[in-house]
């Protein structure tokens, strides 16, 4: 789990998601994966989180990917 902030000034706010994705993670577990802009539609950042919590074990492959809307 965790995130990868893209970095442009510090006076920015995580304003909305763009992009939605799920995958299964190696131990069966699904990973979802949201983009987010700040407040000027700037990319903000990539997070990636189990529903359960636990490690990530890996990265998806493109074709993994599950669009979420």
């Amino acid at each position: 789990m965790g995130s990868i902030r893209f970095l442009n000034g510090s006076d920015r706010r995580r304003s909305r998601s763009i992009a939605e994705a799920e995958y299964m993670d190696d131990d069966g577990v699904s990973v979802i994966i949201e983009l987010n802009v700040d407040e000027r539609d700037k990319l903000f950042e990539l997070d990636l989180w189990k529903v359960d919590f636990s490690p990530l074990r890996r990265y998806p492959n493109p074709e993994d990917l599950k669009p979420l809307k």
